[in-house]
């Protein structure tokens, strides 16, 4: 499930509860049938396992917090610059077996900016993914958005385990991973369905071949356990915790296994963290949700003719696409930007609106002959291979490992094709994404019941964008629903992915409050959308200086 870039969450033990695992997949056997026999006695020895890890955590917490985090200078390839610390806590691969194999996470800090008295502890960011790291997030306190909370907090990022220096996967060479220009049909023929059911085998078997038996260990599970092993070390006694879009089931899970542990969370962008939907189902939801946003690109560009000329309908916008779309697969621009390319440079404009004007001019400028704006925005960089790679072998590891997927492609093939008739921006560039684990030879986990009774947590707070394509807003509602007490602010007729701490003032200021009083709406709020971003186009750009954010 693609979030931030990509797809994002956390995890705890007091409760114990990972025996409530216990979801019935669909299609189970009978109860009396030789198969139901073999579930049960898989179920009995994934609660043992289960017990054992809930140990090892405990083990694992105890040492953290005695060795604490040395921080220091930050490694060269982390290219921080000085006023950041960094440091390493030291998680066990395996929690059932806590004195076996560690690894290190790698953590970076900038303290809090505030006077002493103002000092509130430690906010952990999670940005998502799976496979993104937060080490930049105490540069964040330099922004006017999060000055208020750098005041108080001190502002902790890490790399999850798999991630950058923190015991990196990889599944590919990254020189193969990086191939361009490719195609990215949308309804796939039966032979290109070949050849990417290929292409899926082998990334499954790389990923197998080149992790070992260690890659059974990366999933969120893992990760929720790692958070609680990271609390002790930074020595905070309970957790004050901001996770974005897959960052928010690491938290859904850590605040179900560690509710007594939990001071403050914020859920940005939340996943949908009902068992049944993790993680294929998610992903179809998210397919559809795509649709939609790309509709909202579509019309804001059409609103905008006499700028980009790109049509005066979303409609014609698309007719204009797919020009674009065809003539990049007869000559891919600059050598490497084909179908694929320009796919995945279009798929930000669903996730943040301030890509809009530079995604338009780019389409505008290559229908008029001028293809060097779409191949600043779209070609791949070989300096960030490596780095995209191990991305999307951590993304695969744990989408995989984390829960049950169709392992027969008539499945995949069926549900994609019929989403693919309303939706089809995005449904088979996921369904591509995700198709190894349809392949994947690791044992899966069963997902956690996320949820807290009444008074089991404190207040927590869920930020949504009403149109979010990368976690569709039911995600939101459903988090709410399992999560007692917590409170919900909605930004109203707005599909930007990761809203805190944006351009939202009103969304911003339930946020801030909450994090330096604990305070949260009643139940419910609600922020008007904040302003699309203006039609600029390149000639604009020269004349005011104005340059929208790049990717």
């Amino acid at each position: 499930m693609r979030a931030t870039a990509l797809k994002g969450a956390a995890a705890g033990l007091t409760s114990l509860a990972l025996t409530a695992v216990a979801v019935t997949p669909a299609g189970s056997a009978p109860l009396s049938s030789p198969e139901a026999v073999h579930q049960t006695a898989q179920r009995t020895a994934a609660e043992a396992a289960g017990w054992a890890e809930a140990a090892g955590v405990e083990v694992a917490a105890a040492h953290a917090a005695v060795s604490g985090v040395d921080f220091g200078s930050c490694h060269k390839d982390e290219k921080l610059p000085a006023a950041v610390e960094c440091g390493a806590v030291t998680v066990p691969l395996d929690y059932a077996d806590p004195a076996g194999e560690q690894i290190e996470l790698t953590v970076s800090r900038i303290t809090a900016r505030g006077e002493p008295a103002e000092r509130q502890g430690a906010l952990v960011y999670n940005p998502g993914g799976p496979g993104a790291s937060s080490m930049y997030f105490p540069l964040l306190g330099g922004l006017k958005e999060w000055k208020g909370i750098a005041q108080a907090y001190d502002l902790v990022g890490y790399a999850p385990r798999g991630v950058a220096r923190s015991a990196p996967l990889s599944c590919q060479d990254p020189a193969d991973f990086a191939k361009a220009p490719t195609q990215a049909p949308s309804h796939p023929s039966p032979s290109y369905k070949k050849e990417r059911i290929a292409e899926a085998k082998a990334y499954a078997h790389g990923c197998a071949h080149r992790n070992g038996p260690a890659l059974r260990h990366y999933h969120s599970l893992n990760n929720a356990r790692d958070l609680e092993v990271l609390r002790a070390a930074l020595g905070e006694r309970k957790l004050t915790f901001m996770g974005a879009s897959y960052g928010t089931y690491v938290g859904a899970l850590y605040a179900t296994l560690h509710p007594s542990r939990v001071r403050r969370m914020v859920f940005d962008s939340a996943v949908d963290p009902d068992p049944r939907q993790i993680w294929y189902h998610n992903n179809l939801d998210q397919s559809l949700a795509f649709e939609a946003r790309w509709a909202d690109f579509r019309t804001w560009t059409a609103r905008h003719d006499d700028v980009y000329g790109l049509g005066s309908t979303a409609e014609e916008v698309a007719r204009s696409y797919e020009k674009v779309r065809a003539r990049l697969a007869y000559r891919p621009a600059g050598g490497t930007v084909g179908p694929g390319q320009l796919h995945a440079a279009m798929l930000g404009v669903a996730y943040y609106d301030d890509y809009w004007p530079r995604r338009a001019t780019a389409l505008s400028e290559f229908l008029k002959g001028n293809d060097k704006p779409l191949i600043e925005q779209a070609a791949p960089r070989a300096e960030t291979a490596k780095a995209r790679e191990n991305g999307n072998a951590v993304y695969t590891a744990i989408e995989c490992n984390d829960a049950p997927w169709p392992t027969q492609w008539e499945v995949w093939d069926r549900d994609n094709s019929e989403l693919a008739l309303k939706a089809p921006f995005e449904t088979w560039d996921n369904a591509w994404m995700n198709l190894p684990c349809a392949y994947w030879s690791e044992p899966r986990q069963r997902p956690l019941d996320v949820g807290a009774g009444e008074g089991e947590l404190p207040p927590t707070l869920i930020l949504a964008a009403e149109r979010d394509a990368a976690t569709p807003y039911a995600g939101a509602l459903e988090l709410q629903r399992r999560l007692a007490g917590s409170a919900l602010v909605t930004e109203l007729g707005a599909g930007t992915h990761g809203i805190g701490g944006g351009a939202n003032a009103c969304v911003n200021e339930h946020m801030e409050r909450y994090l330096l009083t604990g305070k949260t709406p009643e139940r419910r709020a609600a922020c008007a959308p904040h302003p699309v971003p203006d039609p600029v186009s390149l000639e604009q750009h020269a004349e005011t200086g104005r340059v929208p954010r790049a990717v």
